[in-house]
């Protein structure tokens, strides 16, 4: 049987096993959560004329200060087409054209209006206006290849014109998990039997990232693992939870093999999730998870979404941690990092209690994974840790 091997090679086995999908284009506003294949230019200046950045007057600085004669007014998408001359000014609104003429802008709270004339005090020349292009030129890199597309990245698009992107194809995803006992909730549970959870589980967690066919779940039987698995090995990604380990009814690791997986790595020194398998076949991935829902749940975590990620080409793919400190010890595992569960509040984390790998109902009030790195000893009140966000 293999040592488990360490963590951090079983993650670069897997981001090197990865190659990126084609590309497809979509228009920017079906475009969440997608990755960008090729780098996106903006179609204008932004802002693409100069602008205010401020309710007030546009004005000559060299008439500052003084009385002025109000000769018009900008609003936003309807410009005045005027030349502001010497004595004058136009009342203007954030965002509106700062008409020709012009070379500031005085904020309406400092200036005093009466009847159709401001007094107003000194102001410096290109006050409050917005250069055209001080955002991004046109035909400027909006957003680079790799660049994983948020709100704010969406908006960003949108504000400099883009209508279209290239995004690499979401994944596929076929997901199989194994067990005789398994029931469906609502049936009635016989004497050895659990409802199962773990499709639930894999496909809310990778939805957001793949397109997710959950399979019917397969008894403990070498013809139905067979069937299940050679659909699943059809997709993009094979997904299996259960069946991984070294009992006599755990089928998964043999069945890959008939079917022509290349096994990458099986057992990696981690705590839940030991007896995982990693594998390709022809470009395509295949993970076999073990069968606790937590450890599924650690599973998708440090390996499978980082994986969804990588074959869309972000830049970053993870597994995503970010730093905490503690709020109580951690005993460490000589021989293996452990991600327990905790929750995350104004950058502390408090561990649950009921560690164990079948414990889903109490990883359910978790917010995070724990990052306790394998070593002697344990972890302090106070020590900083790093986490993974569930949420």
């Amino acid at each position: 049987m293999p040592d488990p091997i360490p963590l951090e090679q079983a993650i670069a086995l897997v981001l090197g096993e990865v190659r990126p999908l084609a590309a497809e284009t979509l228009a920017v506003a079906d475009a969440l959560g997608r990755v960008l294949a090729v780098p996106a230019r903006s179609a204008t200046d932004l802002p693409p004329f100069r602008s205010s950045s401020m309710d007030g007057f546009a004005l000559r600085a060299a008439d500052a200060p003084g009385r002025l004669e109000i000769a018009g007014e900008s609003a936003a998408g309807v410009p005045w087409t005027g030349t502001v001359a010497a004595g004058h000014a136009v009342a203007i609104a954030t965002g509106a054209v700062v008409p020709d003429g012009a070379d500031a802008v005085i904020p309406i709270e400092r200036v005093v209006k009466i009847d159709n004339t401001i007094e107003i005090g000194p102001v410096d020349a290109g006050a409050n206006i917005r250069m055209p292009g001080g955002d991004v030129a046109r035909g400027a890199v909006v957003l680079e290849t790799g660049a994983v597309l948020g709100a704010a990245q969406l908006g960003a698009l949108a504000a400099a014109g883009v209508r279209d992107v290239e995004v690499a194809r979401r994944p596929r995803i076929r997901a199989v998990v194994t067990g005789t006992e398994l029931r469906a909730a609502g049936d009635a549970l016989e004497p050895g039997q659990i409802y199962e959870s773990n499709g639930t589980l894999i496909r809310a967690s990778l939805t957001p990232l793949a397109e997710v066919e959950l399979l019917a779940p397969v008894r403990d039987d070498p013809r139905a693992h067979r069937d299940a698995l050679a659909r699943a090995l059809e997709a993009d990604v094979a997904l299996t939870s259960g069946g991984v380990s070294v009992g006599p009814h755990d089928l998964v690791r043999a069945v890959a093999a008939e079917l022509g997986v290349t096994e990458r790595f099986w057992r990696v020194a981690v705590k839940p999730g030991k007896p995982i398998l990693f594998g390709s076949r022809d470009g395509g991935l295949l993970f076999g998870l073990p069968g606790n829902p937590v450890s599924v749940l650690a599973g998708l975590e440090l390996f499978v979404r980082p994986a969804l990620r990588a074959l869309q080409g972000a830049k970053d793919p993870g597994p995503r941690f970010e730093p905490a400190r503690l709020t109580g010890c951690a005993r460490r595992d000589p021989a293996r990092d452990a991600f327990l569960r905790g929750i995350v509040r104004e950058g502390d984390v408090e561990l649950l209690t009921g560690q164990e790998s079948h414990m889903i109902v109490r990883a359910a009030a978790a917010n995070a994974l724990v990052h306790v790195p394998r070593g002697d000893g344990e972890l302090a009140t106070g020590d900083t840790v790093r986490v993974i966000r569930l949420d």
